[in-house]
């Protein structure tokens, strides 16, 4: 007998559906204050970045100003708004969920751009923090040049991480409208310095951004800078499952319009300031009158905050992913408020916060962090642009419109990425170093993976079964638990791991009444919570599969507990206990949870790089969270057992007796 049901109505579930087919107002001011801060604080640094060394000449300024308008174009409108947008997974995007949309592809070697690009993304969310708060908390210098600003810009980044434990429920309302302000900030000040020089909007004509880069000596390598405009449209991507792909198209054409306005009225200030680089001088902030100064910076704090909350929230929903799909070792994930999508992973969190002090205390000052900034999501966007390709085969596209989409932007993000290159020895190496350590983890821990998987032996369960009958009524032997619960990693019913054999017959036999199969499978949809039960042995084996969305939280114990009060109401199992004393009084008997330790005590008959892959995943076990801690088990009920992974002949050691 089995049933296949869903582990629970989800009301919430069907609300999120619906956020993508609707816009409303409310979902457009909750877009301005997640999704675009990271793009939204571009102008604080991007063309500051150009003039840091470089006269100020009209060509420049000309060619500058276009790159910036022709780049938030063709990346951010076409690449990500109108073709990624499109390419969601029930709703999420970003590009572990792109992957996850590609694996019915069964394509072995996709997951390689998955990870390398959510590898860097994981990098450039270290190094978005501090030269966003930094840019804004330098313009305090036009107030008090003298003034020390990384103890400040440090306090507000400690600050914001520790506040992460709490959740951002309460502050998370206030972002939309703060951000509201700032982009019409942003679009009034850009406006004002527009209208003293009119010829800037011939910025338009793609011509100038092509001529600087092509005919300007040296003009090619302002491309690093310029890059950092549109540095945010992998995040806003990556964030269009908290508020709806409808509400994004709606908000961005504001945000696009208000940062155009800027940009050129950047470009029209500097039209009329010819002539010496920039240096030291913050660009954005000598464009704001004396008076409104002190206000303009405190509002690009706050704009900056939450840019960097945005960037902190995408982390831990990027990990949570990587979690689901095996790409990131089993760390502890918390969720400290009822708002959907907001979760909290306490060791990705101080490990950002580490890397962010880090930054700010190698580079001081925000200009010098630009050279760090930018490289690391170059890779990602080009790892997107391979998914985006697969992704329109997958729905039958011509293959002349991939091949079109692969030669544009291969073109486009790969001379961002050579000129971003020119910035590796001044501090990219940095963003390097970071996204590869990233990825070390990412390697390890599926490698890791595949090595157990690759050794793990499963034998028939037909074949014990009528000893588990047996082993269940023989009162000889004390009895372990009335009800019995392995978690199982075969995803056939017909098959058993060796390990559980061992547990239950050779390891001192465990008796109990009913014994339970547990097995769960992660599906590539976000919040799907079905199971399926099956009664293996009547009285005697439940086999239990669940099958759960990437982003639903693995709380087995709480999950189980309602199938098997599904399965008591269907009067498929009995609960009550079975000892005479208790049954009539209708107790019900205890349940106990066995999780097998799979050790490698053999591993000397491993290769050199199995060995490697071995220890090394081995440490991130050690670093992430125990099973017990993923599956959301209870400590009263629960049994951990080594069993031996690896246990091969060794025909070399045969003794002879004398």
């Amino acid at each position: 007998m089995s049933v296949n049901t869903a582990v629970s109505a989800d009301p919430t579930q069907l609300a999120h559906a619906s956020l993508h087919e609707r816009i409303t107002a409310a979902g457009t001011l909750i877009a301005l204050g997640i999704v675009y801060g990271d793009i939204g604080t571009s102008p604080l640094y991007t063309v500051r970045g150009v003039f840091v060394a470089r006269p100020v000449t009209e060509e420049v300024v000309l060619g500058t100003v276009s790159a910036i308008i022709w780049t938030l174009t063709l990346l951010t409108t076409v690449k990500y708004v109108l073709i990624a947008m499109r390419a969601d997974n029930h709703g999420e995007g970003g590009i572990l969920s792109l992957f996850a949309l590609l694996r019915r592809l069964k394509i072995k070697w996709l997951y390689l751009p998955a990870i390398v690009g959510g590898a860097a993304l994981l990098a450039d969310g270290i190094i978005t923090p501090p030269i966003s708060v930094a840019s804004a908390i330098e313009g305090l210098r036009m107030l008090r040049p003298d003034l020390e600003t990384v103890p400040i810009v440090l306090l507000i980044l400690v600050g914001l991480f520790a506040f992460q434990q709490f959740g951002t429920a309460i502050i998370g309302k206030l972002f939309g409208p703060v951000m509201m302000v700032f982009f019409s900030m942003l679009a009034v000040l850009g406006f004002v310095h527009l209208r003293q020089d009119w010829s800037i909007l011939r910025a338009f004509n793609p011509y100038y951004a092509l001529h600087m880069i092509t005919a300007l000596p040296g003009a090619f390598w302002l491309l690093g800078s310029i890059f950092l405009c549109s540095t945010g449209a992998e995040a806003l991507y990556a964030d269009m499952g908290h508020v709806g792909r409808r509400n994004v198209y709606v908000s961005w054409t504001f945000v696009k319009i208000c940062l155009v306005l800027n940009y050129l009225g950047q470009g029209a200030w500097l039209l009329r300031h010819q002539g010496a680089p920039l240096g030291e001088r913050n660009l954005f902030f000598e464009m704001i009158p004396a008076w409104g100064l002190l206000p303009a910076i405190g509002l690009c704090t706050l704009a900056t905050i939450i840019a960097s909350q945005a960037l902190i929230s995408g982390s831990f929903t990027l990990v949570i992913e990587a979690l689901r799909l095996n790409f990131w070792p089993k760390v502890k994930v918390t969720y400290p408020t009822d708002l959907r999508g907001q979760a909290y992973v306490p060791s990705l969190n101080w490990i950002l916060c580490a890397g962010c002090v880090g930054v700010v205390l190698h580079f001081q000052e925000s200009s010098r962090m630009e050279a760090a900034f930018g490289l690391a999501v170059t890779v990602t966007m080009l790892m997107t642009t391979v998914l985006l390709a697969y992704y329109l085969r997958l729905r039958r596209v011509s293959v002349g419109w991939i091949l079109l989409l692969l030669a544009v932007y291969f073109t486009i993000e790969g001379s961002f990425l050579v000129a971003n290159l020119r910035k590796f020895p001044q501090g990219g190496y940095i963003s390097v170093l970071l996204g590869l350590a990233l990825l070390l983890v990412m390697v390890s821990w599926i490698q890791g993976r595949r090595l157990r998987a690759d050794l793990q032996k499963y034998t028939p369960l037909a074949e014990w079964l009528p000893l588990l009958s047996k082993l269940s009524r023989d009162e000889s032997v004390p009895k372990f638990a009335t009800h019995l619960v392995y978690l199982t990693n075969s995803p056939d019913a017909k098959l058993i791991e060796n390990g559980i054999i061992h547990s239950i017959f050779r390891k001192s036999p465990k008796r109990a009444d009913i014994y339970y199969l547990l097995h769960v499978t992660t599906t590539d949809e976000p919040y799907t919570k079905t199971y399926h039960a099956t009664t293996v042995l009547p009285d005697d084996l439940v086999r239990i599969d669940f099958r759960l969305g990437f982003r639903v939280d693995h709380a087995i114990n709480y999950m189980f507990r309602q199938v098997v009060t599904d399965l008591v109401k269907g009067h498929e199992i009995d609960i009550s206990s079975r000892y005479n004393s208790l049954r009539d009084q209708d107790i019900v008997g205890d349940f106990q949870f066995v999780i097998l330790n799979r050790t490698l005590p053999y591993a000397q008959s491993l290769s050199s790089w199995q060995r490697l892959v071995a220890r090394l995943s081995g440490a991130l076990r050690w670093l992430g969270s125990s099973q017990q801690e993923s599956f959301g088990l209870d400590n009263s009920s629960l049994t951990i057992e080594n069993i031996p992974l690896l246990t091969p002949e060794r025909p070399e050691l045969q003794l002879t007796r004398d």
